[in-house]
């Protein structure tokens, strides 16, 4: 079957509201844990993860950090405007650069209010002796440029954010953010500022874990995948073929594809939806490189249909990785920076993952889909088994480790 005439209502099912997960528990690791692995579900705790994975196997975490993306205005009238900062203007080459600017930056955002907001508008809030400001530059399609500037000039903008913002919670949650939710909706391995929502797999995951892990020789590996807010989009076309998937930035050091490069098969497990599309999207990207040796940066972006056009191309993923690797050397880095929007859904030909850590995602959401084409049809009775077993479901609640079907 075609792809995109996948109809979005095939990945329904029903979600009660109480059992959506308001607060996580007050131990990282003590959330349930389903396994489901050649047509067999079990079940244990997070801390215990490591006695279900295949010795010398490869986890790869998404450690990109959730930032303050929330910003509250008052008018000079009274009128409250909120800001949510979702991604950085076009000018800048990545999310990294673009936090780090001081003084001046253009983001992209979404508008609380935007009608009592005239073009040009200055908005203005202050604290503890800094002064922030913001200008409405234009509208987009799906969101609006406004230019943010501060003094003292020498701040950086994730500086800023982290004083003046707040958390933005899933609209799920359907409450405000707590002081707690400042740690708690964020990952003990998060460093790279940019995501507006947190990699929620791996909210599981404390040193005990990672202790546990080392002593069963499975070793550890960083992706960055600044999560947008599009990963809440639904899907509001009857087939996929009119959704848009959301682009997302990327970044990946040399070392980790030489990981996975000597990894042995069966062994690579994904920690979150974020860093299984993040190395999916290796492969696609490598092999881009070994057709077109010149190949730009800004060229390697893998489009969300690409892979289906190129499924008949049964490259080992040794093969395009290693490709990948001479690009970078000949683009003399050790870093990989861009986007991606891959899009996963059934049909889709898995190249480097065989596993993923994951929490219970919403009906008819890309998430969903993404679970559906790594296991199949039996996502209906992994969820049916979660839903009747009392498990908690959504970004504060808990999970699941799922093994890749085998064909």
């Amino acid at each position: 079957m075609d792809p995109k005439n996948i109809s979005i209502e095939d990945f329904s099912y029903e979600l009660p509201d109480d059992r959506i997960a308001r607060y996580p528990l007050d131990e990282r690791d003590s959330s349930r844990l389903l396994v489901f692995r050649d047509g067999r579900i079990g079940e244990t705790i997070y801390r215990n993860i490591s006695d279900y994975l295949p010795d010398q196997s490869l986890l790869v975490f998404n450690n990109s950090k959730v930032v303050e993306a929330r910003l509250i205005f008052h008018k000079p009238t009274g009128g409250l405007i909120e800001i949510f900062c979702l991604e950085p203007h076009g000018k800048y080459p990545d999310v990294t650069s673009a936090m780090l600017q001081k003084g001046q930056v253009w983001w992209n955002c979404l508008i609380g209010g935007a009608s009592k907001w005239k073009k040009g508008q200055l908005l203005e809030k202050k604290w503890n002796g800094i002064c922030l400001e913001a200008k409405y530059i234009e509208k987009q399609a799906d969101d609006f440029v406004i230019e943010f500037s501060w003094r003292p000039a020498d701040m950086s903008f994730a500086e800023i954010l982290h004083q003046a913002g707040s958390v933005p919670l899933p609209p799920y949650l359907k409450r405000e953010a707590e002081t707690t939710d400042k740690e708690r909706y964020q990952t003990i391995y998060a460093v790279m500022d940019g995501s507006v929502a947190a990699p929620t797999a791996g909210l599981h995951f404390t040193e005990r874990i990672f202790e546990k892990l080392a002593h069963r020789n499975i070793t550890r590996e960083f992706v960055t995948l600044h999560v947008g807010a599009g990963t809440f989009k639904p899907v509001k076309s009857p087939t996929l073929e009119n959704h848009i998937m959301h682009q997302e930035f990327i970044e990946v050091s040399s070392a980790t594809i030489q990981s996975l490069i000597q990894t042995e098969t069966g062994k690579v497990i994904a920690v979150g939806t974020t860093s299984l599309r993040t190395l999916e999207s290796l492969y696609w990207m490598g092999l881009k490189t070994m057709y077109h040796h010149r190949i730009s940066p800004e060229s390697l972006m893998v489009h969300q249909w690409e892979p289906y056009d190129e499924r008949d191309k049964n490259v080992p993923a040794a093969l395009s990785l290693g490709s990948l690797l001479e690009w970078m050397s000949h683009q003399g880095t050790d870093r990989l920076l861009t986007r991606t929007e891959l899009l996963i859904v059934p049909g889709y030909s898995f190249r480097i993952v065989d596993g993923l850590v994951t929490n219970f995602h919403q009906p008819q959401s890309t998430l969903l889909l993404l679970v559906a084409a790594l296991i199949g049809e039996e996502w209906k009775k992994v969820y049916q088994f979660a839903l009747g077993s009392g498990f908690r479901f959504l970004s504060y609640g808990d999970g699941c480790l799922l093994f890749r079907r085998q064909s």
